[in-house]
């Protein structure tokens, strides 16, 4: 099967056109934050980054009870506010154990 220069060079343009608007929707997903009655979730990684933990003290953490947490179809989410209180507990002495 012969494909002449011209056919193949359209065939190219419509796939990375293709390619093109896969990659602008990943990166609006990815963008893309969740919210629960107007308050940002975040995910685990997030939680791991923005506390600078080890996944094993989140699981701990959540464990105790000292991190309130939501599970969204197998997820785990935890709200924005909800951090930000556990770290002001943190640096106060207050912990719930």
């Amino acid at each position: 099967m012969n494909i002449d220069r011209i056919e193949f060079n359209s065939w190219m343009e419509r796939l990375m056109e293709r390619f093109n608007l896969l990659d602008d929707k990943v990166k609006e997903m990815k963008n893309q934050n969740f919210e629960i009655d107007g308050e940002q979730l975040l995910d685990n990684q997030d939680v791991l980054q923005m506390l600078k933990i080890s996944s094993r003290s989140l699981q701990r953490y959540r464990t105790s009870k000292r991190l309130p947490y939501y599970t969204i179809s197998g997820k785990l989410y935890y709200k924005l506010s909800d951090v930000h209180q556990f770290i002001r507990d943190s640096f106060n002495g207050n912990s719930r154990s």
